[in-house]
């Protein structure tokens, strides 16, 4: 700002302006009309170029001010000047605009320091908050941390209680072989303190060991069991059976897809029970023929010890081997975000019922029962939606029980005429449909569901009870 005032004062330009100023007024007069408006031109451009050096000083010594410096000098003094010394029509126009062009200028200014302000401030509460973003993720990169190491303690965890299980039935089985092997001492302990060797000896001569006079625990109980098995057989179909169809239903809307899973659980669930018999069996009969010259046969032996502790059978092994089953099942369908053991008390009590049928004389087995049979009114009952005129089964509700041949308890079947037809027109389409529940494709027919999978031959395929 000091060099520009002092060029201007060594340009004389002010002094220059005075002398011009001075020689036109005493020539005034005696000039003419053009040569006056010549000299006041020429006076007015050289005042123009001073006032230009003076805005162009105004300007440097406010830039030189700051924002705030001047303001209330250039709002009082000038801005007014302006606008009062050059109002006249021919000169008013143009600095009328230039004071609107400084006034908005100075409102631009105004707005410009407070967005400034807004954004500096809403910055800083972005930063605040990304800060707190930082924190939260921490603590939950600590969580997943801490979720992770505890998920390997469980894994840890099952992997130790895997192996307690299996600890626990081996200790299971050496119990029950110390419990024959103790009824076997106590056996002989009372014959050698029996008064009489021979109480019930038969009086023809036979080299053969002679029996008891009475029979074992198993079949004194025999008839009790019988009947209280059927009994309890019957109310798992009216009580446990009806609670598992409810659960399903919740997520299965089809009542086909749902009796059709009930049935084959049915099946596997005494398939599996049997199995676990047959293995517990021989386990016994290997324990007792070693040690065992009691007076009863070595079967009645086996089966009364059987009897009196049915509480070693490991039912939750059946229970995973009859949900590994329907797993694998082709003739099934199940929603993919339940399971099977859903139904696991279902399952349990079928296990516990059949392994006890098992131990009776005869033995109680379940029917076989395929899809597309006759129709057997002595085998199975119709259900309330099935066409009573249909002589083929669609698909069985609940298996019927029998002894040896003979049907004891009825099971339940759905008829429909077409049966045959039906599934293979489902096979393709997948779409037909009937008035209560649609037959889907998957249907659990027993003998087709467990021909897969490699094992014995099992009474559910032949018809026939075994042990």
């Amino acid at each position: 700002m000091a060099d520009s005032l002092r060029r201007l004062i060594n340009n004389e330009s002010c002094r220059i302006l005075q002398e011009k100023l001075e020689n036109w007024y005493k020539d005034y007069h005696i000039n003419s009309c053009d040569q006056n408006l010549n000299r006041c031109c020429e006076i007015i451009e050289m005042n123009s170029m001073i006032q230009g050096q003076l805005f162009t000083i105004l300007n440097q010594t406010a830039r030189e001010g700051g924002h705030y410096a001047g303001v209330e000098t250039i709002k009082s003094r000038l801005l007014p000047w302006l606008g009062t010394c050059f109002s006249s029509t021919t000169s008013g126009r143009p600095f009328e605009t230039s004071l609107s062009l400084i006034q908005e200028s100075i409102e631009k200014e105004r707005q410009l320091r407070e967005f400034a302000s807004t954004r500096n401030h809403e910055l800083q509460q972005l930063e605040k908050e990304l800060n707190s973003t930082r924190l939260q993720l921490t603590l939950v990169q600590q969580d997943l941390k801490a979720s992770q190491a505890q998920e390997e303690s469980t894994l840890r965890n099952l992997d130790r209680l895997n192996d307690y299980e299996q600890q626990v039935q081996i200790l299971k089985d050496e119990i029950a072989i110390l419990g024959a092997q103790k009824s076997v001492l106590h056996s002989r302990l009372a014959r050698s303190r029996s008064p009489s060797p021979r109480p019930c000896r038969s009086r023809s001569p036979s080299p053969l060991p002679l029996r008891s006079c009475s029979p074992g625990r198993a079949r004194l109980t025999n008839a009790a069991r019988h009947a209280h098995l059927v009994a309890r057989f019957s109310e798992i179909y009216t009580q446990e059976r009806l609670d598992a169809q409810n659960l399903l239903r919740t997520y299965i809307d089809d009542l086909e897809i749902v009796q059709r899973i009930i049935y084959v659980a049915a099946v596997e669930s005494f398939h599996a029970a049997k199995m676990a018999f047959r293995q517990f069996k021989m386990r016994v009969r290997k324990t007792l023929s070693l040690t065992y010259s009691g007076p009863e046969s070595l079967e009645d032996t086996v089966l009364d010890y059987i009897v009196r502790h049915e509480d070693l059978y490991d039912v939750q092994a059946s229970v995973n081997e009859v949900i590994r089953a329907m797993n694998i099942n082709p003739k099934i369908s199940f929603p993919p975000e339940v399971d099977f053991i859903m139904i696991s008390s279902l399952i349990r009590e079928l296990c516990r019922v059949a392994f006890s049928m098992q131990t009776l004389v005869p033995p109680l087995d379940i029917a076989f029962g395929a899809d597309g049979e006759l129709f057997n009114e002595s085998k199975y009952r119709r259900s309330y939606d099935s066409d009573f005129t249909a002589p083929l089964v669609v698909y069985h509700v609940w298996p019927a029980l029998m002894e040896n041949d003979s049907i004891i308890v009825k099971g339940e079947a759905v008829s429909k005429r077409g049966a045959l037809w039906s599934r293979r027109s489902r096979s393709k389409s997948r779409s037909r449909s009937r008035s209560m529940s649609p037959i889907l494709s998957h249907s659990a027919s027993p003998s087709r569901t467990l021909l897969p999978r490699s094992r014995s031959p099992s009474p559910i395929r032949s018809g026939s009870p075994r042990l």
